[in-house]
C-alpha cells in the first residue's frame, strides 16, 4: 500500500529545493551581471554538430558586456557589495545540491 502522506511530503519537499536552488542560482547570475561582471561563455564547438557561437559572436558579445559594465550606474561599493551577495547565492546553492546529495545517498550519513 502507498503511504500518500509520505509521497506528498517528499513532492513538497522536492519542488521546494528546486526552487531554491534555480531561485538563488539566478539571483547570482543577475547580482554578477550588475556588478559589472557579465559572464559571457567562450564558442563551443561539437563533433559532428553545429557551432553555437562563432568567435567573432563571443567577441562582439564580450565587447557589449564590457561596454554595458562601463554604463553601469552602480557606485563601486555597490558593485563589490552586488559581488559579494552573488558569490553568497552560488554558495547557497552549492550548499543545497551538497546537502541534497548527502541525504540521497546512505553512506554518507550512516542510514
Amino acid at each position: 500500500m502507498i503511504d500518500w502522506t509520505a509521497f506528498l511530503v517528499v513532492l513538497v519537499a522536492a519542488l521546494v529545493g528546486t526552487a531554491v536552488v534555480v531561485s538563488t542560482y539566478s539571483l547570482g547570475i543577475r547580482l554578477l551581471t550588475l556588478s559589472g561582471r557579465t559572464p559571457v561563455v567562450a564558442p563551443a564547438e561539437f563533433t559532428d554538430a553545429i557551432t553555437i557561437m562563432t568567435p567573432a559572436e563571443a567577441a562582439q558579445a564580450a565587447k557589449k558586456a564590457a561596454k554595458a559594465a562601463k554604463k553601469s550606474p552602480l557606485t563601486a561599493g555597490q558593485k563589490r557589495a552586488a559581488f559579494v551577495c552573488a558569490v553568497g547565492c552560488f554558495t547557497l546553492s552549492g550548499v543545497a545540491v551538497l546537502y541534497g546529495i548527502y541525504l540521497i545517498v546512505p553512506a554518507l550519513h550512516g542510514g
